[in-house]
Parts: structure tokens; C-alpha cells; sequence
């Protein structure tokens, strides 16, 4: 019986951190449960071994983990998104000009979940399966604005422009937030830049991001507004595919 009720206490501590929406302390976690502060304390380091809850970064307090984060995403996956996304790939295309993708959350990168190519000779090729960091590519960064995920524990500088600052990139963040689209600015590949938006389900939760990529003597900084239109109306309309309310939610795909 020791070792269920053990299981049940560290089920509610996963639940009472979900339910929180905030990072959570051995001694409210204690409190919560009735029982001592050790106790508590060998549940916390046995979910965070497990990758079921993390250490909050710069406090001794804990929020969930990527394990969480990674189940949720891999059970929206395995809905029927890339194929809805299909035909808004391909209207992206013709639109744009440049490769389109979709992409998904998994062990902490941006899952690519399919591509479609651009007929330019100069084209950012893609594929299906490839893992993308978060912090610096408009897909990854999307799914961190918007799905509320937790901040990579390493930030490797890819390209100069590469925020490894994590204050300067919950900034940033926040900032893709307001515009409602991710950028990014030659800060994964040289020569390349990328945009993305948020795709939500009909609970209202970001489960995807869909966006271009192009060169940079095309996708120029002249043209980030009119690109950034065409990426947030398609992910827009795929949500509401999805079931998403855009209008009661104030989903807004002007740029």
C-alpha cells in the first residue's frame, strides 16, 4: 500500500503544479499533501528524474517538465494534423513562392511533420522528420510563444544573430506574442530567413506551428509584413479547421 499511496502523491503533485500555472515550492507541495517537507521533497526529485517536473530556473521552486510537454504533443499528433495542414502548405507555396512546413513539438525541438518545396532553383529544402531547435528557428519559437513551453536549458549560438540570452529571449518572446508571428532572422542558417504562426485545437491550446522559409534576396525585411499575412491567415484558417473559435477567442490575422 506504501508504494501506491507513493504513486498517488506524486500524481497530485504533478496535478496541483498543472493546476497551479505556476511554479510551485517543496513546502506548498507539503502543505497540499500533509505530509513533511522530506517526503515532499523525494517525491519532487523522483518526478524531475523522470522528466515529469523541472527546477524553475533561478528559484528553488519546481513547474512541470518536458515529459508532460512531450506527451501532449505526441497525442496531437497523432490526430489527423498534417493532413489537414496539406492544402494550406501548398496554398502557402503558391502564395509565397517559398517552402512551406508544419511542424510540432517533441523531445524538447520542433518536430518538422511535413514540407512542401517551392519550383525555385534557390530554395531552402527542407524534410519530413527533421529536429529544429526552439530558440532560433520562427517554428520553434512559435511553439515556445504560444504553447507556453518552458525555455530550452541550453541556448547553443547557432549563427550570430542566435539570442542565447534567456532574458533576452523571453523578451523576444513576448514580443512574437504581440505580432502574432515568429521570425527568424538568419539565426539558424545563413542566407535564410523564416516565419511562423501559432495553429490552435478547439480548446484553445497552440499544438503547431505552420510557416515559410526562403533565402534572404527574397524573403527580404521589405516583405516580412505581406509573407507574415499569408503565414498567419493560413494558420488561422487551419485552426478553425481544428475546431478553434478565432473570433471568440480574438484571434486577429492582420498584420
Amino acid at each position: 500500500m506504501s508504494e501506491i499511496q507513493s504513486l498517488m502523491r506524486g500524481l497530485q503533485i504533478v496535478d496541483l503544479i498543472w493546476q497551479a500555472g505556476r511554479s510551485v515550492s517543496i513546502t506548498e507541495l507539503a502543505e497540499a499533501l500533509d505530509v513533511d517537507k522530506s517526503s515532499a521533497s523525494r517525491l519532487v526529485k523522483t518526478l524531475v528524474s523522470a522528466g515529469y517536473l523541472q527546477p524553475e530556473r533561478g528559484s528553488r521552486k519546481y513547474v512541470v517538465g518536458p515529459r508532460l510537454y512531450q506527451m501532449g504533443w505526441e497525442l496531437v499528433n497523432r490526430m489527423p494534423l498534417r493532413e489537414k495542414a496539406r492544402k494550406y502548405l501548398y496554398r502557402l507555396v503558391k502564395d509565397t513562392e517559398e517552402c512551406a512546413h508544419t511542424a510540432v513539438y517533441s523531445e524538447g525541438k520542433a518536430l518538422m511533420i511535413d514540407d512542401v518545396e517551392a519550383s525555385h532553383s534557390l530554395r531552402v529544402v527542407g524534410g519530413i522528420g527533421r529536429m529544429l531547435p526552439m530558440h532560433c528557428t520562427a517554428v520553434g519559437k512559435t511553439l515556445l510563444a504560444f504553447g507556453e513551453l518552458p525555455l530550452p536549458a541550453t541556448l547553443e549560438r547557432k549563427m550570430p544573430n542566435t539570442l542565447t540570452d534567456p532574458e533576452a529571449l523571453a523578451r523576444h518572446l513576448a514580443q512574437v506574442c504581440e505580432q502574432g508571428y515568429a521570425i527568424d532572422d538568419e539565426e539558424h542558417q545563413p542566407g535564410v530567413r523564416c516565419l511562423a504562426a501559432p495553429v490552435y485545437n478547439m480548446a484553445g491550446i497552440a499544438v503547431a506551428a505552420i510557416g515559410i522559409s526562403g533565402p534572404t534576396v527574397r524573403v527580404t525585411k521589405e516583405r516580412v509584413a505581406v509573407l507574415a499575412g499569408h503565414v498567419r491567415r493560413a494558420a488561422r484558417e487551419l485552426s478553425a479547421e481544428l475546431g478553434y473559435n478565432a473570433e471568440e477567442a480574438g484571434y486577429d490575422d492582420r498584420v
